[in-house]
């Protein structure tokens, strides 16, 4: 694993407890909850800091059996969220009904939310969600019609490799194969960015395919990709096309503070603060103008409300919680179904906003990885956001703080003196297992970003940890490569 030396880098996001700890006892955590009477969970997490924050006492660990129940921040009798009470309440009261909490919640019947299936996946699955789409028995996938109500058949049909270059998959193949330069233009490049949920293109050329079979452009009309295309033996010239929906990944500078933890404004332009009832909740991240990647746990089933677009703003290019922007309201609350609450499987949650957001140097989206992208153990990578800079605070910082992280090998994160076997092939391992670099309560949601190229993408989402900066107990982020398909399926499905 890469060192860095601690002059040339940020701090930490906390000061470091040089108290003595109680004795440490068999299969109990450090975790950090709010609200009264809260009993602590069995599953280590980034508790989302629902106002008002209130921390408990907390809990120490000695070892993570990953055969354990495991919950994310609610145990027993004990709800961390409001409930139907809520509901009744003035909105100003609202904080208050949240921070009560009543244990029977109501879930609140809304069209705003959509939970879609999405099974485990290797990057070339088909792997369409469809638990709750309805599909006909001749249902055949990527064939440019739409055989399933909601369009899941023809979802996961476009992808880019780690050259931008665009695949595509057909019934005629059933691979992913690029395209053809030949006949190729920016109408097809921005119908198929459309397709995506991305507008339009930004940036397309032609590449060196690589032989092998590839697809040509057809004259068929039609508004999706694979429908337009059909199988050959080669490209002309042996040029594949080259696509790039959005201009991402780029920093208005690349100048660090030294010696300091406060980022600089327009370092990290796509990190995103949600607001749930006034007050900072989680992290986010801006990948487009229309849609915005979290955590899953940051809404939670026992908290009907948090399930509600309307109590939700978001804010983008904000560098001090006591100098907001103007906020965008979100119109989706997408949520992967298969995320597990129990394991913190595959926590991300797609939020599609009301307006479009507009770019400048402080507000910019950061690349998502491309299917074959790597992000090798080792590499020095960043993650921001507003939490807590000390552990075990209900204070979430004012300013948007910055820490570098190390990735670390999903074996070694899940040996017997770190997580054994609790970090799933759908996360990463990122920070120092001496300690002192890490995220905390209040990012979660937020980026973990490595630089490829001239571009920052997007390796991983907050998800969580066993407090915070402790040895051997680095941060864990939802893997985004491995949750790609998913991604782009409800972009598709959701698009502007």
């Amino acid at each position: 694993m890469a060192k860095h030396d601690p002059n040339d880098l940020p701090p930490p996001y906390y000061s470091l407890d040089l108290h003595t700890q109680p004795p440490l006892k068999p299969y109990e955590e450090l975790v950090y909850g709010v609200g009264p009477g809260l009993t602590p969970p069995s599953h280590p997490r980034y508790i989302p800091q629902y106002p008002p924050p209130v921390v408990v006492s907390p809990v120490t660990q000695s070892s993570i059996p990953p055969s354990s129940k495991r919950r994310r921040c609610c145990h027993s009798n004990a709800q961390c969220y409001g409930g139907s009470g809520g509901t009744l309440l003035l909105l100003g009261l609202l904080a208050l009904a949240i921070w009560l909490g009543v244990r029977y919640g109501t879930r609140l019947a809304t069209t705003a939310i959509l939970h879609d299936d999405y099974n485990d996946h290797d990057d070339d699955d088909d792997n369409i969600p469809q638990r709750y789409d309805t599909c006909s028995n001749s249902t055949v996938k990527c064939d440019g019609i739409k055989d399933c109500k909601q369009g899941s058949d023809e979802t996961n049909c476009v992808r880019f490799d780690k050259s931008n270059g665009l695949q595509v998959k057909t019934s005629q193949d059933g691979r992913f194969l690029p395209v053809c330069h030949e006949d190729w233009n920016n109408n097809y490049a921005d119908e198929t960015c459309a397709q995506l949920g991305l507008r339009k293109s930004y940036i397309t050329r032609k590449i060196k395919s690589q032989g092998g079979n590839v697809l040509s452009l057809t004259s068929r009309t039609s508004p999706l990709l694979q429908s337009r295309v059909k199988v050959s033996s080669s490209c002309p010239n042996q040029e594949a096309v080259s696509l790039q929906c959005v201009d991402c990944g780029r920093q208005k500078t690349t100048s660090r503070i030294i010696g300091g933890s406060a980022a600089k404004e327009g370092q990290w332009p796509w990190q995103v603060s949600l607001h749930f009832g006034g007050s900072h909740v989680c992290g986010a991240v801006l990948i487009s103008h229309d849609f915005v990647l979290t955590a899953a746990h940051c809404f939670p089933s026992s908290n009907s409300l948090s399930l509600s677009t309307e109590h939700w703003k978001v804010y983008v290019g904000l560098m001090s919680l006591t100098r907001p922007t103007q906020p965008y309201m979100v119109k989706r609350i997408i949520l992967n179904n298969n995320y597990n609450s129990k394991t913190n499987d595959q926590d991300v949650a797609l939020l599609k906003l009301e307006t479009q957001v507009t770019f400048n140097d402080n507000v910019h989206p950061a690349c998502l990885p491309a299917f074959d992208q790597e992000f090798k153990p080792g590499t020095a990578c960043w993650t921001s956001g507003f939490g807590t800079t000390e552990s075990g605070s209900g204070v979430v910082s004012k300013e948007l703080m910055e820490v570098t992280v190390d990735l670390i090998d999903t074996g070694v994160c899940n040996g017997p003196v770190v997580y054994r076997g609790a970090v799933t092939k759908h996360m990463l391992c990122a920070g120092d297992l001496d300690g002192g670099k890490d995220s905390c309560q209040g990012d979660s949601g937020g980026p973990l970003v490595c630089k490829g190229d001239s571009r920052w993408y997007l390796a991983g989402i907050t998800s969580w940890g066993v407090g915070c900066g402790e040895k051997n107990r680095p941060g864990v982020y939802t893997k985004v490569k491995s949750v790609l398909p998913w991604i782009y399926s409800k972009m598709q499905q959701e698009k502007p």
